[in-house]
């Protein structure tokens, strides 16, 4: 996504250790496939009472839940920010919020908990962000962040690193390694230095971790020249980071779109039970399955809408004047990510993207 994505200020934190399939936010403990409105006026001290008692029936089906990643219209507020959830043993997902002009919508990180240290893939926006995401890993475990994976070298998740202990074990694609570098000398002088690849990753690369495998994956050119997903394959959990964006229309700024499609359809192909975006909600994994194919069809109708125009022989200006993206044109971000999207389809076809 964009590297200029502003973080909110303040949102509220404090969370203890969850229970397997079981979310704390702000404070507030809530069914991990509840993606409704809230607890329905219920106070946080009721809700906190025999949680393990209610959460059966605090869960929503998955034709309950609104397919759509602003968080007012599921019924949350920026005080259910940023949220945790336990998705396999040991295996976690972070969502905060930021915005992107008037809107709202979560930056996704996973992290692994092991007796050997803790892997990070992705961390957030700024500083602070991250910082909060590190107070927050530390409300589960005493080990330490040993490892981190970048999986999209965007800003909004690699901005805030200088969180992160320059001992840190950084993996990334040789492509994300060298835009890495880049960003980093374009930083003031008195900026605080955040951590440099120290392990290149072309195709595959795999982690025996405090007896945790850890799969770190090139499935393809996508959102980015140099994108990785985390696959944890006993747990089945694969982190696609920002080639997987649930209900936000494919931002495409660095992309290579027919590439992507290529991509999505390696990681549906692969035998996952929880697909875990870098935006929008993390649900129940079947949602999430469900909406990472909804996903891939959504970049496959960008690049033939953006195609059949081009081959119409429309300037780049008429096509972005004219495209009509069918149920996509209700997305977050449509208005800012559309045009730059048609432009990088239009770059594509006529041979302009970077080869590296």
């Amino acid at each position: 996504m964009d590297p200029s994505l502003v973080p909110l200020p303040s949102l509220r934190s404090g969370l203890s250790r969850p229970s397997r399939g079981v979310v704390r936010s702000g404070g507030l403990l809530l069914a991990a496939t509840l993606a409704v409105a809230g607890c329905g006026g219920e106070s946080a001290e009721s809700a906190l009472d025999g949680a393990e008692e209610e959460a059966p029936q605090l869960q929503a089906t998955d034709q309950d839940v609104p397919r759509t990643a602003d968080p007012f219209e599921r019924g949350y507020t920026e005080a259910d920010f940023p949220r945790v959830q336990e998705v396999a043993p040991d295996v976690y997902t972070y969502e905060q919020l930021r915005s992107a002009g008037d809107e709202l919508f979560t930056t996704v990180s996973l992290f692994v908990v092991t007796s050997e240290g803790v892997l990070v893939a992705d961390g957030q926006g700024s500083r602070e962000e991250t910082e909060r995401l590190l107070a927050h890993i530390g409300e589960v475990t005493d080990e330490p962040v040993t490892h981190l994976v970048i999986g999209s070298d965007h800003g909004d998740h690699t901005a805030g690193n200088a969180a992160f202990s320059s001992e840190v074990e950084v993996y990334a694609h040789p492509t994300s390694a060298a835009n890495l570098e880049a960003m980093a000398a374009d930083r003031p002088d008195d900026a605080d230095p955040f951590p440099m690849a120290t392990v290149l990753v072309d195709d595959g690369q795999v982690l025996e971790l405090g007896g945790t495998t850890v799969e770190i994956l090139f499935l393809g050119r996508a959102h980015t020249g140099g994108d990785l997903a985390v696959h944890l394959p006993e747990e089945s959990v694969l982190f696609l980071s920002e080639a997987y964006l649930n209900r936000v229309f494919p931002a495409m700024r660095s992309a290579y779109p027919s590439e992507w499609v290529e991509m999505l359809d390696a990681a549906l192909a692969m035998d996952v039970e929880t697909y875990v975006p870098g935006h929008g909600f993390v649900e129940s994994p079947e949602i999430l399955e469900e909406e990472l194919r909804t996903y891939r069809d959504a970049v496959a109708t960008v690049v033939q809408e953006a195609t059949r125009l081009h081959e119409m022989g429309l300037s780049l200006e008429e096509a972005q004047a004219q495209a009509d993206m069918g149920e996509l044109e209700d997305w977050s971000l449509v208005s800012s990510q559309k045009p730059r999207a048609i432009q990088q389809v239009y770059a594509e076809l006529n041979g302009e993207l970077p080869e590296g």
